[in-house]
């Protein structure tokens, strides 16, 4: 019951045409009927002054002719349009840690909400906002380094004792997609560091 209970204490968190020749074509073009050769056609035409000048087209109705100039680079433009992921950088405005604090004296739950940048909030039992603030750089680089130590995804998911101390606080963590739940008396060793990192639970 008593560890139901802790880990419910974390918040909500196109083809061609067949109309005949175009204007300007030459009526004595000639193809070969093999797809993959060139066919040239000349053709007579007047530049303007009656002077009849020579025309030579080049005709490429083969798939297997390589188009003029240098060809596309397909890889190429497509990482220039698709920028790389990166992942070494954290997301600053996700959730870093999340724990509630529950028991004591008084029977109070309170919650800290800490971010990727260091800003955290404070919430009642009723997940409602208390008050905003942020860790300090060197602050928040002890806590990293706290829940790196820390290896969540090795902890106990429950660690309680065998009679409940009264008065005790539990808690509740919940870090990277895991979720642990300690009793104050029986909250492991490298848990306790991340504790040691956090600040404090009630505003001052």
């Amino acid at each position: 019951m008593a560890a139901t209970a802790a880990l419910a204490l974390v918040p909500a968190l196109g083809g061609c045409s067949s109309d005949g020749p175009k204007d300007g074509a030459s009526p004595g073009a000639t193809a070969s009927p093999d797809s993959g050769a060139s066919a040239t056609a000349s053709a007579t035409a007047s530049d303007g002054s009656g002077t009849p000048s020579a025309t030579t087209a080049t005709l490429s109705p083969g798939p297997s002719q390589s188009p003029t100039g240098p060809a596309p680079n397909p890889s190429a433009s497509a990482s220039a349009s698709v920028p790389a992921p990166s992942g070494s950088e954290p997301d600053t405005g996700a959730t870093l840690l999340a724990v509630t604090r529950s028991g004591g004296i008084a029977g109070k739950t309170s919650t800290l909400v800490i971010k990727g940048d260091g800003s955290f909030l404070r919430l009642d039992s009723k997940a409602v906002t208390v008050d905003r603030d942020k860790l300090s750089p060197a602050a928040l680089a002890k806590l990293r380094t706290a829940l790196r130590n820390a290896d969540f995804p090795h902890l106990p998911r429950i660690s309680m004792p065998d009679r409940p101390v009264i008065d005790a606080f539990t808690y509740a963590f919940r870090h990277d997609g895991y979720e642990v739940a300690a009793a104050q008396t029986t909250v492991p060793e490298p848990l306790q560091d991340v504790l040691a990192a956090l600040p404090a639970f009630e505003p001052r």
